[in-house]
């Protein structure tokens, strides 16, 4: 049978057939909406199947923000992730065996050595049935990371890039709507701080360098205004650093110095201009920001004073449990009778007393996992580091902001600085640990020859040229 005529069947038939033959026999389960809506999820998952390639990446990445953002149904997106995710990472495995293109390299294998590490740590848990489901996740995301993703983008790195630089303005945007009407999309202010300070303004910057049209840089120009004023309401001193970081790191390393003093003029203009027409409340204003971003509102602890008791409690964890940690995802905390709860409105869930704040994602990787069990972690975020690196170079040698690894580089870079503040780097089901280590898989594909050709020196006369978004350089 040709493949055209069997997809249909496959994607259209067999449940429809399979929904009669239930409505005949319960017609009491159509009732229920939780049939119903798993009878739903099941035909979206299957739906999008049929063009695995184009359009289930997408469904992975918004079922996961659906999961974390303030809407209706953010219940049943929690437990509809994980059936999303496994099937993306089931058929993109079967696909990419038999297709058999690419290869694994040492970023994949260090990927599945932190497997099983992790499954070693579960062991030890006040709660091994959370922690085992947590190492599960992660396996799903790395399988996921090194094959159905890498089908996503071959062949279609510019429609990827672009995509993605389209839904950071559309978000941006839709984030200047709804937050003056009162609507916290994105829940509390870390989780906004930390999508705009790690995704969105690094994405818009390198996207305001390589417009093509003025209309382009005008419309992204904004857009990282609106960005700054998403990070002043979210007061997160992390997300501020890390935007603050990666923009100096992006400019730095394509030598585009001068924009970002022409960024840090903008603003002092504005600032200077506020003053002058309202000093008496600018003046409040400065001393609200610096008591409320830099001390948290709690000036005689200093400026570490809010996480300095999850520094230590973790510090103090690690003693107890040096060798193995106290499992993967969940702290030495809680009875050893609790387990892992499920529930199909809710989802999974990690119990009151099985994890705690860290206050720092290194941190939270030491008392999981241990000396020994972090190892594998180790090896991990050195090769992450390693590309970020080797970017650089590349970047400074060529000053071309055309390629597609270049806003992959600068976000692993934004996200290995905001982890040093908040501890999301390994909570598999949290959108932001997911887009970053999609960002690490797709760089480590992405990244350029070691050799790179240098451009000729720019000039008034004779301006450096480049073609637009070029095809993205052969793979090492």
């Amino acid at each position: 049978m040709r493949e055209g005529v069997l997809k249909p069947i496959l994607v259209w038939g067999f449940p429809l057939l399979a929904c009669v033959f239930l409505l005949y026999a319960r017609p009491a389960l159509f009732r229920d909406p939780l049939v119903l809506g798993g009878l739903i999820l099941i035909e979206i998952i299957l739906a999008s199947l049929w063009h695995y390639r184009t359009i289930y990446f997408g469904l992975i990445l918004v079922t996961f923000v659906l999961a974390g953002v303030a809407v209706p149904f953010e219940g049943a997106a929690l437990t509809a992730r994980w059936p999303v995710l496994g099937a993306g990472a089931i058929v993109g495995a079967a696909i990419w065996l038999r297709e058999r293109q690419q290869s694994l390299g040492a970023l994949h294998l260090a990927a599945f050595c932190c497997v099983p590490a992790a499954a070693v740590s579960a062991i030890e848990s006040n709660d091994p049935m959370t922690s085992l489901l947590k190492v599960l996740s992660l396996f799903l995301l790395f399988l996921y990371c090194s094959t159905g993703l890498r089908l996503a983008v071959s062949g279609r790195e510019s429609q990827f890039v672009k995509g993605i630089l389209l839904g950071c303005e559309i978000n941006v945007w839709w984030c200047a709507l709804v937050y003056p009407m009162g609507w916290s999309f994105w829940n509390n202010p870390n989780s906004l701080g930390a999508v705009v300070g790690v995704v969105f303004g690094p994405f818009l910057l390198w996207g305001f360098l390589i417009a093509e049209t003025r209309n382009e840089k005008y419309r992204r120009g904004i857009g990282l205004l609106i960005c700054l004023a998403l990070l002043f309401v979210s007061m997160s001193r992390a997300s501020i650093l890390t935007a603050i970081a990666s923009s100096i790191f992006l400019c730095f390393c394509l030598r585009r110095m001068r924009v970002l003093l022409h960024g840090v003029f903008a603003i002092t203009l504005l600032l200077a201009i506020a003053a002058v027409i309202e000093p008496a409340e600018f003046e409040q204003l400065t001393q609200n920001l610096t008591t409320d971003i830099l001390y948290k509102g709690k000036k005689e602890q200093g400026v570490f004073g809010s996480r300095e008791t999850p520094w230590q409690g973790t510090v103090a964890s690690l003693k107890v449990h040096p060798w193995f940690g106290t499992g993967f995802g969940t702290s030495d905390i809680g009875s050893k009778g609790q387990v892992a709860k499920i529930s199909v409105l809710e989802g999974v869930y990690t119990n009151e007393g099985t994890n705690r704040e860290h206050g720092n994602s290194y941190l939270a990787l030491a008392e999981y996992l241990g000396i020994l069990g972090g190892i594998p972690f180790v090896f991990l975020i050195a090769l992450v580091v390693r590309m970020i690196a080797q970017m650089v170079g590349w970047m400074r040698r060529t000053a071309n902001p055309y390629h597609y690894a270049v806003p992959f580089a600068v976000i692993l870079f934004g996200g290995l600085v905001h982890a040093l503040f908040e501890d999301w780097l390994l909570a598999v089901g949290y959108y932001l640990c997911f887009f970053f280590w999609v960002c690490v898989f797709v760089m480590d594909d992405l990244m350029p020859e070691r050799k790179a050709f240098r451009f000729a020196a720019a000039s008034p006369a004779h301006p450096r040229t480049v073609p637009p978004m070029p095809a993205a350089m052969p793979s090492r």
